[in-house]
Formats: C-alpha cells, sequence, structure tokens
C-alpha cells in the first residue's frame, strides 16, 4: 500500500489548480517572468480588455485635463455604455473612468476621435503599440473589444495581455484608475456615479482589473495584486469562473513564492576584486526577486567589471547580473567612489572636510 501511495504522489501533475479558462497566466509584474500559465501564445477574442490599450494609448497622448465635446461617433457604439451626449462636455480623465469602471464603448470611441481624430488612425496607434510592446500575437480593430460587423475582432493572447499590463503599471495615472472603485462625474448636462464592474477589488491585495465579455469571447479578465513585495498581473481568457480562479492563483503564489532580497545596497560588496581595490564599488538599488525556496537554491549574482584605465567618480564601472539558471532578469549598475586619496588624507584633514562639506 505504501508503494502505491508513493507512486501515486509523484504521478500527480504540478498544475494541481484547477482552472476553467482556455489560457491563463500569472507574471511578476517586476521581472515579466512567468510563474503560471497554459496555453499563453494561443490567439484569442479579448473583448473589453481591449480597453486597457485604450486607457493607456490616451493617458500617453492625450491632456487628461481637456475637456472633449461629445460627438455623434458615440451613435456607432453599442453595448455597454456610460449614456454621454452629443455636445456634452467631459473631460478626457473622466471619459477613462467611464471607459474603465463600466467598460463603456461610446466612451472607447470618443477617446478614439479625440487623441487620433478617427477610429481607424487610433487604431493604427493601438496595433503599433502593440508591435513595440513585443506583443506579436496581437491585432486590433477596435479601441472598444467587439466583434465588428464583418466578423473581425480584436485577438490576443494570454501572454501578449501580461505584457500590455505590466508596461501600462509603469504609469501612475493608469494604476489609479485601474484600482477606483467608484468615481463621480459632473458634467454640463448630468451627474455621474461610476461603480467598477471587478468585483476582485473586495479583496485587499487586488491593485486594479479590467473585465471583458461578448458572445464569442466569453469571460475573459485581467487582474493585478500585490502581498508582502509580491506584485503580480493575471489574465485569463474564455474563463466561466475568471472570478474563483483569479483568487485561486493569486492565494497559490502568495503561498508558495516569496520576495527574496538578491542585492541590498547597503550591502553590497564585490570579493576578491583587484582592479579597483583602492576605490569604493557600491549599486544605487536594492533587487528583490519573487521565487520557490528551490528556485533561490538556483539564483545567481554575477559581477561583471570593466578595466577602465580612466574614470571619475560615480562612473559607471560594471554590472551585477541576476540569473535564474540561464536567463538574465536584471542587471544592475555598478559605480565607483574613488577613495584613494582620503586614506592618505590625517583624522583630522578628514574630519575638516567632512565638516565644511556640510
Amino acid at each position: 500500500m505504501k508503494k502505491i501511495i508513493l507512486l501515486l504522489l509523484i504521478l500527480i501533475p504540478i498544475k494541481v489548480m484547477a482552472i476553467s479558462a482556455s489560457s491563463a497566466i500569472a507574471m511578476d509584474l517586476d521581472t515579466g517572468r512567468v510563474l503560471y500559465g497554459y496555453n499563453l501564445d494561443e490567439k484569442r477574442l479579448i473583448a473589453s480588455t481591449t480597453k486597457i490599450m485604450t486607457a493607456l494609448i490616451a493617458i500617453e497622448n492625450g491632456n487628461l485635463d481637456e475637456v472633449v465635446v461629445v460627438t455623434d461617433i458615440i451613435y456607432q457604439a453599442f453595448g455597454s455604455a456610460i449614456y454621454i451626449e452629443v455636445g456634452e462636455e467631459i473631460t478626457l480623465r473622466d471619459l477613462l473612468y467611464g471607459l474603465m469602471l463600466r467598460s463603456g464603448n461610446d466612451a472607447a470611441l470618443m477617446i478614439a476621435e479625440h487623441i487620433a481624430g478617427s477610429k481607424e488612425e487610433f487604431v493604427y496607434l493601438m496595433n503599433d503599440y502593440a508591435s513595440n510592446l513585443g506583443m506579436t500575437n496581437t491585432v486590433f480593430y477596435n479601441p472598444h473589444g467587439l466583434e465588428e460587423n464583418n466578423g473581425d475582432a480584436n485577438l490576443s493572447t494570454a501572454k501578449d495581455m501580461a505584457k500590455l499590463t505590466k508596461y501600462a503599471m509603469e504609469n501612475t495615472t493608469f494604476r489609479e484608475i485601474f484600482k477606483t472603485k467608484s468615481h463621480t462625474v459632473k458634467t454640463n448636462k448630468k451627474t455621474y456615479v461610476w461603480h467598477n464592474k471587478n468585483k476582485l477589488l473586495s479583496e485587499d491585495y487586488i491593485t486594479g482589473g479590467k473585465t471583458g465579455f461578448t458572445e464569442k469571447a466569453r469571460r475573459t479578465l485581467v487582474s493585478t495584486g500585490s502581498k508582502d513585495n509580491i506584485n503580480l498581473v493575471v489574465v485569463t481568457l474564455n474563463d466561466p469562473n475568471d472570478w474563483l480562479d483569479h483568487k485561486s492563483l493569486y492565494q497559490n503564489i502568495f503561498k508558495n513564492y516569496k520576495s527574496y532580497p538578491i542585492i541590498k545596497k547597503n550591502n553590497f560588496k564585490v570579493e576578491k576584486e583587484e582592479y579597483y581595490k583602492d576605490n569604493l564599488l557600491y549599486v544605487k538599488n536594492d533587487y528583490n526577486m519573487t521565487l520557490t525556496k528551490n528556485e533561490l537554491k538556483k539564483v545567481t549574482l554575477n559581477i561583471n567589471l570593466y578595466k577602465l584605465e580612466e574614470y571619475a567618480d560615480d562612473d559607471i564601472v560594471g554590472y551585477a547580473e541576476v540569473k535564474l539558471e540561464d536567463e538574465i532578469y536584471h542587471k544592475e549598475p555598478i559605480y565607483v567612489k574613488k577613495v584613494v586619496e582620503m586614506k592618505k588624507l590625517s583624522w583630522w584633514q578628514k574630519f575638516k572636510r567632512w565638516l565644511f562639506s556640510w
């Protein structure tokens, strides 16, 4: 009996979570490392998670406090809406809240026209952004995520959408909108109170998200979460149980991973270094990495120094390279500070130099 039990334990796969999605990914926001996933590069309809790209482009290319006068482009919208009216005056910032919290398709079209002059020009921008971000399996046809009348629809992958969200989360304005639970807007015509459709925001570790649904795409969801210095983005496509699946993925990773300090700026030393031995070598930043205990054993810190004949204080003289197995995840610049002259000074000279430096 003991042998049978042992065999069963060996045969149990690593993927023990029952995730319902056709494609899923959990990515480390800090390094871009995939911590969990399957069918990562399978192209699927992404529905309103498209609006992450729409919001990002508007934030990076528009004046958020500029007042937008609503045009009849909104008549082309159907499905979810914030019900703005032609002639209504609303800031671009408020349109973005309507876009992300209520998934307004009318807001998406109005933003596209305001930023690029037309829906078509905005879509060109969307695909240009996707190319620059390395979203190699993504194509956009509109700024809202619904299927076009001719059948064209926005396609992407779990991995590409995680890449997009990782980049977007580096923008403070995007992060603020992404996590907002409710927002009140006053225009020249109405007052709106918008509540976020993202139920996950009730969890204290969730830092943002965007929902999506069409009959063809089914349920799509992108969310971000942070706990104990672990920062994640989770994407599921065609997932009937997306709320539960996202919670399960976060809880599993928070349980099995930890943020380990790999580089400590206040305790950085280069052992047995001869070329710069009379100088101080230092780094400016700490660096942590999200790892399991077993992965921590496989992390290496490689020091690569240039042998510069001439250099000044605070010049870069090399890099500290963080590797996990064969992949480089971070390169931290190493700086030099000349200290030879200080060693030759008497304690009184050192004291006077310190005193007059204030």
